[in-house]
């Protein structure tokens, strides 16, 4: 069998049934096998290989199957390199095929820069941005470095896994009956640092304990057995941005996300906890803020997460950490629930926070969303860019249980929404909702094309301020209001987006009011494009500044107020 087929024939086995990428020399034996089995598995050509390693994730996070992207050698792998670093710091299984110049015009270890075409050391770069990462030297080899690939994508902490193969070895045949196979390292179930007695202990003492979750939640796929223990016990729970879907709206005992922009009741709620009990979340300086004396100052810390190199970043000195998988702690949970032994007043007392400071934060483009929220129809997927549209969304969306939203969290990978909303489209097969900013939008916006030729069912809506207003913001804090390169006078521009849409032949819609927000808008089954026009001076508030507590966000609330919260 030719290596190339192969390659196809075992994502075919591992039931993934749609892949991205953009076609090259390097590749073209891949995109061949691809033809051959169309009608068991879709690859489908994006207009950059950056928006294909994002499609790539998208798929990944809604399907729970490793999303694969491909690319030739030189310039389209290093295009990968981006959407490979969110993989890799948001978790999410992916699998990057390169394709490499033969092996007989590598450069080897001569003192060349390049010998082959194109060639390029993908696998030195990419090396700490990845699970894992191989050269696939000899077509004997692609069994036992697939299997391996695949096993380290999904094993433990998921993430991005590459393989650079030559084009010689994708053309090349092989006996599979000789082919080695990858053997799966045995897997001592991680429990021994799970320390029951000491977790019972600080159970039985906490009057107020509080639930942090992180996106470990999505990614063990235990967003159901997390809501019921959160139903069962009544805990108060708060969550990391990556984790602001995993507690719908309707539920009581949820206070949404926390930390720098987080909303003010979980970051308050967390400060009057006795007990945090932190489960997937990586607890980074977002969440925590820059002291960490003042994060849940009241609190014990007990921390679960499965990458032990988490861990070594202490947030308390005395933080109880359990290395262990998330679904395995959640039925400890339930095992020892009994213990939980929360003050019968506690969630009364969360509620009052919540109460005080629902309607402090109120801003055009948070009603707007919110507004928007509530006409998006059930069994969605939302994407969002990076920039004030994100934190918007976290703060205003009202999600339901049958929802689902993806962030390019950690690398904060500007164009990410667009690419993303494809792939999720291809795993859910259901309507997805595009929201991005005006620029982040233009990072990725040849994906229209995409769009329009497949007629996917994707509304973008598009929040236009006619700058870049995040970074905007941070000018006039700290920058004397020279905004260099974020407004039309300092050096940015946007087009007129009703022309893009024309000129794609996109239905377009102007939301200029509230009043314009009707539930037509995620009607039908066409791409639509919906653009929400906005001041061009925005902000996202509540914000942090440097080195306060995370509960002390911007603008201030009143004195009284915050010492009245701070009694109850």
């Amino acid at each position: 069998m030719k290596v190339s087929d192969y390659i196809v024939e075992f994502f075919i086995d591992k039931k993934v049934n749609d892949v991205f990428g953009y076609p090259g020399g390097m590749v073209t034996h891949l995109m061949d096998s691809f033809g051959k089995y169309k009608d068991s598995i879709s690859a489908h050509v994006n207009y950059h290989e950056q928006a294909a390693a994002f499609a790539a994730c998208g798929y990944a996070q809604v399907s729970m199957r490793p999303g694969v992207a491909y690319a030739t050698s030189g310039p389209g792998a290093t295009n990968l390199i981006t959407g490979i670093c969110n993989a890799y710091f948001d978790s999410i299984p992916t699998i990057f095929i390169t394709g490499q110049v033969n092996t007989f015009e590598a450069k080897g270890s001569l003192g060349v820069r390049q010998k082959g075409f194109q060639e390029t050391d993908i696998i030195g770069m990419v090396r700490d941005v990845t699970k894992y990462s191989q050269y696939v030297e000899s077509a004997e080899k692609i069994k036992y470095y697939l299997e391996e690939a695949y096993f380290w994508a999904c094993e433990g902490r998921p993430g991005p896994v590459l393989l650079d193969i030559p084009m010689n070895i994708l053309r090349a045949d092989v006996d599979i009956d000789d082919l080695g196979g990858f053997v799966r390292p045995y897997k001592n179930h991680e429990n021994s640092r799970y320390q029951e007695q000491q977790i019972i202990e600080l159970l039985s003492a906490a009057q107020r304990p509080c639930l942090l979750i992180g996106a470990g939640i999505k990614t063990s796929n235990s967003v159901g057995r997390l809501r019921d223990l959160c139903t069962r016990f009544k805990l108060p729970v708060v969550s990391s941005m990556l984790a602001f879907d995993v507690m719908p709206q309707r539920m009581e005992n949820n206070f949404g996300f926390i930390g720098a922009y987080g909303n003010r009741a979980g970051n308050f709620i967390l400060a009057k906890s006795d007990l945090v009990i932190a489960i997937g979340t990586r607890l980074d300086i977002r969440q925590v803020g820059a002291r960490k004396e003042g994060f849940a100052p009241r609190a014990k810390l007990i921390r679960v997460d499965i990458d032990e190199g988490e861990l070594s970043n202490k947030i308390k000195g005395d933080e109880l950490q359990i290395q262990c998988e998330v679904p395995y702690f959640i039925d400890k949970l339930f095992d020892i629930g009994q213990y939980i032994n929360c003050d019968k007043n506690w969630l009364g007392v969360c509620r009052i926070i919540e109460r005080e400071l629902n309607d402090i934060d109120t801003r055009l483009p948070n009603v707007l969303l919110r507004k928007l929220s509530h006409m998006v129809p059930d069994c969605r997927v939302i994407t969002t860019d990076v920039g004030q549209n994100q934190v918007w969304v976290a703060q205003s969306f009202e999600i339901k249980e049958n929802q689902q939203v993806l962030f390019s969290g950690g690398h904060g990978a500007m164009g990410y929404s667009l690419p993303a909303a494809i792939g999720a489209y291809y795993a859910s097969k259901n309507p997805v909702i595009c929201i991005s900013g005006d620029g982040g939008f233009q990072m990725n916006m040849q994906e229209l094309q995409f769009i329009v030729r497949e007629q996917l069912p994707i509304t973008i809506v598009l929040f236009n301020n006619k700058s870049l207003g995040m970074i905007r913001h941070f000018q006039e804090m700290y920058f004397d209001s020279n905004y260099t390169q974020t407004v039309e006078r300092g050096g940015y521009s946007t087009p007129e987006f009703e022309l893009i849409a024309n000129s794609y032949n996109i239905e377009y819609c102007a939301v200029k009011n509230e009043e314009d927000i009707s539930s037509h808008i995620f009607a039908g089954t066409k791409p639509k494009f919906v653009e929400v026009f906005l001041p061009d001076e925005t902000y996202v508030f509540p914000k942090l500044e440097f080195g306060k507590p995370n509960q002390d966000q911007e603008p201030l609330i009143d004195r009284d107020l915050y010492q009245k919260l701070m009694e109850l």
